[in-house]
């Protein structure tokens, strides 16, 4: 009794870790294994007096189980299981169950996620010994019997999210217990028949599954990343006081606009002319046209449409270096060219 307690709180204790971040399971999943089990050793002891106890010893076995479950977005989760275990040697050993299961997602950063968990249910175990030898006779059992069961868990899970969204494959050990088994149904070489008192099933289970949690979007592929667009490239030419014909100067740089604009393939050339302070803002504004005219013109003789160009004029709106009134700064006065 004091094993079984034991076991009980060692099975509720790992269901709730001291501190952990939770990998979220949100909503519902099913999931199932398949695996090895060992059972104890068993004792079976009829109730006739005298008669003693037959130890058993089953070989390893197979375990399968199946759940349906729901994850509440904090690291718990919560299931329904059911499961099958078998053994053999010196008879048949089946066990099947039903349990109601708590378990908590450890989220380390680890790309795997570990968990631990506890359950309680009911389960049966169903025996088809072989006959032991008693001092006048031999007796084998072979009946079903219930009874409480509970279980510990520790496994992890490998999200196979590249695979299938929701996917895991889950890797497990469990202890396993069935308790209060008695009077199992047997019989004798004599004849007679009688029921006999059965250890607690013990079991030590290894195994692999799968688990899939519905509603898990697909991993989104990153977006592409826009090219940046190309800067733009600006030319200035500048003019004499007063002026809006094109010095020589002038002209070299409209050339190299143009074939910067034919290389690059640009689609728009905006031509913006300015002036310096000197005068009113009525003339310096007519006068800021009459440059951005004379720079559209010469690109239209070094082979650029006009139909690519918007002309443009500021007056002294926009200067490129501040002052005051009535003052003639020469890098005012000028035309820009920008290739976009």
């Amino acid at each position: 009794m004091k094993f079984r307690t034991a076991l009980l709180a060692a099975a509720a204790a790992i269901a709730i870790p001291a501190a952990a971040s939770a990998q979220v399971v949100n909503g519902f999943y099913i999931g199932g294994g398949v695996g090895f089990n060992y059972l104890q050793d068993v004792d079976i002891e009829p109730h006739i007096a005298g008669a003693g106890k037959y130890d058993v010893s089953p070989q390893g076995g197979v375990v399968a189980l199946g759940s349906v479950g729901y994850g509440f977005g904090n690291g718990l989760r919560a299931e329904i299981e059911g499961n099958y275990r078998y053994n053999g040697n010196d008879g048949k050993y089946q066990q099947y169950g039903i349990m109601a299961n708590l378990l908590y997602d450890l989220d380390l950063g680890w790309g795997v996620v570990p968990y631990v968990g506890a359950g309680a249910g009911y389960a049966w175990a169903n025996i088809d010994s072989r006959n032991a030898s008693f001092p006048t006779m031999t007796a084998k059992v072979d009946d079903t019997q219930g009874g409480f069961a509970f279980q510990g868990i520790i496994g992890a899970a490998f999200p196979l999210n590249d695979l299938t969204p929701g996917l895991s494959l889950t890797a497990e050990y469990r202890f396993f217990a069935i308790t209060g088994l008695d009077d199992f149904q047997g019989r004798s070489s004599l004849g007679t028949t009688g029921k006999a008192g059965v250890d607690d099933f013990y079991n030590h289970s290894l195994l692999l599954g799968l688990r899939y949690a519905f509603g898990v979007a697909p991993v989104a592929a990153p977006a592409p990343v826009a090219a940046a667009p190309a800067p733009a490239r600006t030319y200035l030419v500048f003019f004499d006081f007063d002026r809006y014909n094109l010095t020589d100067r002038a002209r070299g740089v409209v050339a190299e606009a143009a074939n910067a604009a034919k290389s690059t393939g640009s689609a728009r050339i905006e031509v913006s002319g300015h002036t310096d302070t000197v005068g009113s803002a009525q003339y310096n504004q007519a006068l800021s046209m009459r440059r951005a005219e004379s720079v559209a013109k010469e690109l239209e003789t070094r082979g650029i449409p006009r139909s690519q160009m918007v002309l443009q004029a500021f007056g002294f709106t926009r200067l490129l270096v501040p002052t005051g009134p009535n003052v003639r700064e020469p890098q005012n006065r000028r035309v820009e060219i920008v290739l976009k």
